[in-house]
């Protein structure tokens, strides 16, 4: 077991020393043990972003896909038709470009940085026995970094803002008020991971859809399960998840503000319209309103009249 260790301690080796150089770097420019930490926090993030971006529409891909899990579901009941409806299922998403477990991705990512910053903040407090005295001797970081020379200085301690950031909740306080800072720490980086949940679970219910019971199920318990690390690690790595969770809360709020994980977008397609036979219309003339013309009386002139006049005396006589 511990040539184990020492095989896996050997490997990530560089990754401690680069990490231990970033913080020192970052204490560097400001000379606080937490502002430091926040700071690497927020390079790390940075570089996970995009992996959160692509779990985050991964997410919303799969509840759009619900309701053609549920026929499956229902067209292969029974356990004799379970491999049909695996191979169904994975032709699904397959087609649809979906990764069923990438949802799962930004807290498998999380596990090597809870290690890394574990064993970094370990190292930072090391201890050696010289003689009969316990002397700081911090590993991972540069001897020749104003962190090292404060860690030295400090006896191993990496005091913040009255709080040894190496001791855990249950550790030796000294009284109740010292150690109530490091229980509202794991409350704070809980109630974050609870309210990250319910901001997808408002954004399911605004969209209409529905939250797979899988990831109901892992949305409801990683915290639970989140919580009891939090109470046996140091202090620095609670301010870690406490940070690097609010920056995935702001990213993901982004992202559904710009419509970026609309489920909706790109779905609906418009039909063409019904072809109809055109038929030809009927011109209908409007009634004709001018009067009917009378025709006009004869015009008579006057040598007409002096004849006519000449001929009826004639025939008088």
């Amino acid at each position: 077991m511990k040539s184990l260790r020492h095989d896996i301690g050997s490997i990530f080796q560089p990754i401690f020393h680069l990490f231990g150089w970033i913080l020192a770097f970052c204490y560097g420019i400001i000379p606080n043990y937490a502002i430091a930490i926040v700071m690497l926090t927020v390079i790390i993030m940075g570089a996970l972003t995009p992996f959160t971006i692509k779990s985050t529409k991964s997410m919303m891909s799969m509840q759009k896909l619900q309701p053609e899990i549920k026929k499956l579901q229902q067209k292969y009941k029974g356990p004799e038709n379970r491999q049909l409806l695996n191979d169904e299922m994975m032709k699904l998403y397959k087609a649809e470009g979906v990764n069923p477990l990438g949802g799962c991705l930004p807290v498998l990512l999380q596990a090597p940085f809870l290690f890394i910053l574990y064993s970094v903040i370990k190292g930072l407090a090391n201890k050696t026995l010289v003689g009969k005295v316990l002397e700081a001797q911090p590993r991972y970081i540069p001897k020749s970094s104003k962190m090292y020379t404060s860690l030295v200085h400090s006896g191993g301690q990496i005091k913040a803002f009255g709080m040894d950031l190496n001791l855990k909740p249950f550790s030796s306080h000294g009284s109740i008020i010292a150690a109530i800072p490091f229980f509202v720490f794991v409350a704070v980086a809980v109630g974050l991971q609870y309210f990250q949940m319910a901001q997808m679970n408002n954004r399911n219910r605004k969209t209409g859809q529905a939250m797979p019971s899988q990831q109901l199920m892992m949305q409801r318990f990683l915290p639970v399960i989140f919580a009891y690390f939090y109470l046996i690690i140091p202090a620095a790595v609670v301010l870690y998840m406490i940070i690097s969770t609010g920056i995935r809360i702001i990213t993901q709020d982004l992202m559904f503000r710009a419509g970026v994980t609309n489920p909706h977008k790109g779905v609906q397609r418009s039909l063409p319209a019904p072809e109809t036979k055109e038929e030809p219309a009927i011109e209908v003339k409007p009634p004709s309103t001018t009067k009917p013309s009378t025709p006009k009386p004869p015009v008579v002139r006057p040598q007409q009249q002096t004849r006519s006049r000449a001929k009826r005396k004639r025939k008088a006589r």
